[in-house]
């Protein structure tokens, strides 16, 4: 028995050592040392500063930029608190604040449908894409804001269209953040 248990307890903090220490820091070391704008975190430079990261969504308000999905996420875009609401889709505030959302959409494109991931939250909260349907719905406002033709800026948003990873997974998508660096760009010249 006392063979057993000397057993149990080397075994322990062997694989404690390999698996809890070594294994985590040579996967570290990988990925900086190869793997290094992913590892931190993808993030976007502009002029010398961190304007945020690729990987994770952020608020963006006012007209002259487009807006990213919803977050519930913390206080929003909280990657400490990275989830949905979990609210059912009968709940009241749940509904409430779709619809208020949608309301404040149809003003800016009358009789155009929003789409449905500029009124829905991600899963996680923090997803830094729409779908090309929600940026081009935005393009009137953006270009009216910042007096530029409606032309340029669809350009601009196409030109920023993400296809499928691998050509066959996931949807297409626009990252707000690279869009609204690069419209920001354009409105620079």
């Amino acid at each position: 028995m006392v063979s057993t248990i000397k057993t149990a307890i080397r075994f322990t903090l062997v694989t404690t050592v390999l698996l809890g220490l070594i294994y985590p820091l040579a996967v570290t070391a990988f990925a900086h040392f190869f793997l290094r704008e992913k590892a931190d975190g993808q993030l976007l430079v502009r002029d010398g500063h961190v304007a945020g990261s690729a990987i994770i969504g952020q608020s963006f308000t006012g007209d002259t930029y487009f807006h990213s999905r919803p977050s519930l996420a913390g206080n929003g875009y909280d990657a400490a608190n990275s989830s949905g609401s979990n609210y059912a889709l009968s709940n009241k505030k749940l509904i409430d604040r779709i619809q208020g959302d949608v309301a404040a959409y149809q003003k800016t494109a009358p009789g155009q449908a929003v789409p449905i991931d500029l009124v829905t939250a991600s899963g996680s909260g923090l997803d830094p894409d729409i779908t090309p349907a929600a940026a081009l719905y935005q393009v009137h406002r953006v270009a009216e804001a910042r007096h530029l033709s409606d032309d340029a800026v669809q350009q601009l948003v196409l030109a920023h269209v993400q296809g499928r990873q691998f050509g066959i997974f996931g949807e297409p998508r626009v990252n707000v953040l690279a869009l609204n660096l690069a419209l920001d760009g354009v409105a620079g010249k």
